[in-house]
């Protein structure tokens, strides 16, 4: 059996490296803060060091289905975390760094100090670098329902396909309606976070409100 001052060492560092991932998430206000984190990646390296234990104290390899088994039991953890929110789905880089912290544990629990903590910091870059990285390439669109209403005097739908023509956005369901003395334009399109800061810096001016929601698209 592995002396206690070992299965220490690995459980603390099982903990220092989940709370390390899991204060990122606190940081940007996620769901599976460092508690969460710290239990996942701990309760992950306890399971691969008893599995171990276990099969080398009864000569049984099959008790090492313990430690297999936690990949199926962090897909279910996953697949909680993981939402749809008017028609976006969100949860899924959460749900996919409790992966990557439940196998950064079983690292921790078998040993593995060095290949843990450059997992650790790969999962880290992950979730910190490249998100800057999809922020300036302008890798995220949104479908989003925009609901423009103007004066009956300001006619903006040739503006509004020239804009959007000119940022090679399709439009889709494009609408003009009356909505008692306002002009009413709605459509739907696939934009990104800069590119939605670009249309309302645009289209805003007096006597005209643009909203931006975000909808489900609808599937033929």
């Amino acid at each position: 059996m592995l002396p206690l001052s070992s299965i220490v060492a690995r459980l603390l560092w099982a903990a220092l490296l989940g709370s390390i991932v899991g204060i990122e998430r606190n940081v940007r206000r996620r769901p599976a803060g460092m508690r969460t984190s710290l239990a996942i990646c701990v309760g992950s390296a306890l399971f691969t060091i008893v599995s171990v234990e276990l099969a080398r104290s009864t000569g049984d390899a099959s008790t090492t289905r313990i430690a297999s088994n936690i990949v199926q039991g962090i897909g279910f953890l996953g697949a909680g975390a993981i939402l749809r929110d008017r028609g976006y789905v969100t949860g899924l880089t959460t749900a996919a760094a409790i992966f990557g912290i439940a196998a950064i544990g079983m690292a921790a629990g078998g040993g593995m100090f060095a290949v843990s903590g450059i997992a650790c910091g790969l999962l880290l870059f992950a979730l910190v670098a490249l998100i800057y990285i999809e922020n300036y390439l302008d890798l995220k669109p949104r479908y989003m329902l925009f609901r423009i209403s103007t004066d009956t005097g300001t006619d903006l739908v040739s503006e509004i396909h020239r804009l959007f023509s000119e940022m090679d956005i399709a439009l889709d369901n494009f609408q003009v309606s009356m909505a008692g003395a306002k002009n009413l334009i709605q459509f739907d399109a696939d934009v990104s976070k800069r590119k939605q800061e670009k249309i309302l810096i645009a289209l805003t001016r007096p006597g005209v409100v643009t909203e931006m929601l975000p909808v489900e698209r609808q599937h033929e």
